[in-house]
């Protein structure tokens, strides 16, 4: 085949998946609004359940639902009559997906969840199906056709499903309230955890490995005291009150080299950067980041609200955190 009929092919496969969806959102009516209000009312679980293809989108699902506010797993429909079933209890809720409606070891599972009455969310092709009759709610996620130029493998089916659990889950959240900082509590190991987790005490030097000079120090021992600790910035602070009263950085030496003065005698005071950016250790590290971005400095120091200096912190401790 040649590259362009692999190109021809992949934006067929696209525009009649992006027709599916398309199609779908037509059908979105009181049935979905249905399904939310009883996703929200439940004091269970969700416990979404599928067998083959619809068994992947519904293991998918049951993530994005519990990853946003909504305690969810999956269960194998296969593996449910041969006591996994054991893991729903009266207060849950179950989404059964079947593109058929009429998959066996859902519909074996149906007088069950009847007489456990347990209600049930069916996303089916088949509003007519034994699936969907037995439904409280069903939401039809039925396709013209599969992009599959076979019409056997699920595809526009499958991306129908699962745009359709997507779109469950994102009002849901919607009407939680679900925040970014819940959604960080779900996901501490990733990038966004530790945005928005990660505060400025986590990550910051403290003790001395804070860079840190008196005011009135010479300029070659606060050199010496910024290529000691390593933060490209040294903290001056007043000798009799300890308050910080102004920061000396990488920046302010090349500045002062422009001058050249003799740092034998010459005093921190005049070169240093005073009444400096400052930020407190209970801050998130992710606004340390946007404060160094917006002012475009490498190095803060941490104070208390009586500007004591509690630590200090780069942009290369954020980069290793994780944060930026």
């Amino acid at each position: 085949m040649t590259k362009h009929a692999y190109i021809e092919l992949g934006l067929a496969v696209l525009k009649t998946e992006a027709e599916a969806i398309s199609a779908m959102s037509a059908r979105l009516d009181q049935s979905f609004y249905d399904a939310c209000d009883l996703v929200l009312k439940c004091e269970g679980r969700i416990v979404v359940t599928g067998m083959g293809k619809s068994g992947h989108i519904g293991n998918k699902i049951a993530a994005t639902l519990a990853s946003t506010g909504t305690p969810s797993f999956f269960m194998h429909s296969g593996e449910a009559s041969h006591g996994d079933l054991g893991m729903i209890t009266a207060q849950d809720l179950v989404i059964a997906l079947s593109n058929s409606g009429e998959t066996s070891e859902i519909t074996l599972l149906l007088p069950l969840l009847k007489r456990i009455g347990i209600p049930l969310i069916a996303l089916t092709g088949n509003p007519s199906s034994s699936l969907a009759r037995s439904a409280d709610i069903h939401l039809d996620v039925s396709v013209s056709k599969e992009a599959c130029p076979l019409g056997l493998a699920p595809t526009s089916s499958t991306t129908a499903t699962l745009a359709m659990g997507d779109a469950l889950a994102v009002a849901v959240l919607e009407a939680r309230g679900f925040t970014e900082q819940d959604f960080a509590l779900s996901h501490p190991g990733g990038h966004l955890g530790r945005r928005l987790l990660l505060r400025v005490a986590d990550i910051m030097h403290i003790g001395n490995a804070i860079p840190l000079v008196t005011s009135g120090t010479t300029l070659k021992d606060t050199l010496l005291e910024m290529t000691a600790k390593g933060l490209g910035a040294a903290g001056v602070v007043d000798a009799a009150s300890n308050q910080l009263v102004g920061i000396y950085t990488d920046g302010d030496l090349r500045r002062t080299f422009e001058k050249m003065p003799d740092i034998e005698t010459a005093r921190v005071d005049d070169f240093m950067t005073p009444n400096c950016v400052t930020i407190e250790s209970e801050r998130i590290a992710s606004e340390a980041l946007k404060i160094m971005h917006d002012k475009k400095i490498n190095a803060l120091m941490v104070v208390d609200q009586g500007l004591s200096v509690q630590g200090a912190l780069n942009m290369h401790d954020l980069l290793r955190a994780g944060v930026v």
